[in-house]
């Protein structure tokens, strides 16, 4: 182990470059740390000359993270996670929480435990801030690197989660899957044959991250695939959009018996064997050692 190298650089200086890589900004690190940006500058500088790196470049007003910061990002996160857990031993009090939490769905999962993540609010009453960030903009990359602590997401379980390690699931909500229409679609009135799923276009929903779904590989399989119409990024504006057309969505039924935009659609069995979903929570396992996501990852998976 090399002690001298090693000794060059402390935990101000991993605490900073792990804000720059969650910020992109001198400016809001600085915020975030209650610093001066030319003290954030200073340390940046003195990481370029150890590390050997740029670590950032400007574009467009923003730093964005070389190949290498992004590399060792994963590895800042535990040093700093592990670190804070010895900083914060002992019983965690809520009420005294003053940091700051990140948590990342979609939009259509946060009308689900809304209720829940108000009532988590309300006991961080004195936190810094709560950030509740789309799944299109921080995903599971974000969750290896720290920028986010947890993520809630439906999903098909026979789907390959991740493949990171250090990600942890955990199911949280068992779900079914259902087709909406429009109420004055053909088929509204009758029962759903596969044929009649099949004959209409649908809109499907976007998602780079997880693979095809068993419900879409086995339907092609048995029965041929789903025309898709139009794709879009969530089940709330796929609902809006099934109000004014006869294409059809195949969605979560937790969250069509919840879902203002899918008041008034109905809904159908699906006429297919689609496995099973649910709704998990997803986490890096170094997260844990703070004790205030130990406590914040007991409330989540308590969600009803």
């Amino acid at each position: 182990m090399d002690y001298i190298a090693l000794s060059r650089i402390s935990l101000k200086h991993l605490t900073v470059l792990h804000v720059l890589l969650s910020t992109h900004s001198v400016t809001s690190a600085a915020n975030v740390l209650c610093v001066t940006p030319s003290s954030v500058s200073k340390t940046l500088s003195q990481l370029r000359s150890q590390l050997n790196d740029e670590l950032f470049y400007r574009d467009s007003g923003q730093l964005v993270p070389t190949p290498f910061a992004l590399s060792i990002a994963v590895e800042i996160h535990k040093i700093l996670s592990s670190m804070n857990g010895i900083l914060h031993q002992g019983e965690f009090h809520p009420q005294q929480f003053e940091g700051t939490i990140s948590l990342s769905m979609r939009e259509s999962t946060f009308e689900l435990f809304a209720a829940k993540i108000a009532a988590i609010s309300g006991q961080l009453a004195n936190a810094r801030s709560i950030n509740i960030f789309a799944k299109e903009q921080l995903s599971f990359d974000a969750l290896n690197r720290g920028q986010v602590d947890f993520m809630i997401l439906p999903h098909d379980i026979s789907q390959p989660p991740t493949r990171s390690r250090d990600l942890v699931w955990q199911q949280i909500a068992a779900d079914e899957m259902i087709c909406l229409m429009s109420a004055d679609h053909p088929l509204a009135d009758r029962p759903l044959s596969i044929d009649g799923y099949l004959a209409y276009q649908h809109i499907g929903i976007l998602d780079k991250d997880l693979s095809e779904p068993y419900f879409e590989q086995n339907l092609t399989q048995q029965h041929g695939s789903r025309k898709i119409a139009v794709s879009v990024a969530d089940f709330g504006a796929a609902a809006v959009l099934c109000h004014h057309t006869d294409y059809l969505l195949t969605c979560s039924k937790m969250w069509a018996e919840n879902a203002l935009q899918a008041q008034s659609l109905v809904s159908k069995p699906l006429p297919f064997e689609y496995g099973k979903v649910a709704y998990s929570l997803v986490w890096n396992q170094a997260s844990l050692n703070d004790p205030a996501l130990s406590w914040l990852h007991s409330q989540l998976i308590s969600i009803e």
